[in-house]
């Protein structure tokens, strides 16, 4: 499942949940049980909203070597992966 960043309006707090896709959480309550986690004393109603940069892992492999990669073969059949090694 993805995961995403909500972040409370009353507190300014953010936490990272995971739900399926069709889900969404508007409350505090809502995203403090998906992360198992107490509201505190912050209201459970408290209005919250998904962060657009919520559960993107990036490590250093996935931020580029400065090497793109080969080309797609035209047919997407000449080797195993579908790339032309043309080295």
């Amino acid at each position: 499942m993805p995961t995403y960043d909500y972040r409370c309006d009353t507190n300014g707090r953010v936490l990272e949940v995971s739900h399926r896709m069709s889900e969404t959480l508007a409350t505090w309550g809502e995203v403090c049980a998906r992360a198992g986690i107490d509201p505190g004393d912050t209201p459970e109603v408290a209005p919250v909203h998904r962060l657009a940069t919520g559960g993107n892992i990036i490590s250093s492999t996935s931020r580029g070597s400065g090497v793109a990669p080969a080309p797609a073969c035209s047919s997407g059949t000449c080797c195993p992966t579908g790339f032309c090694d043309l080295e």
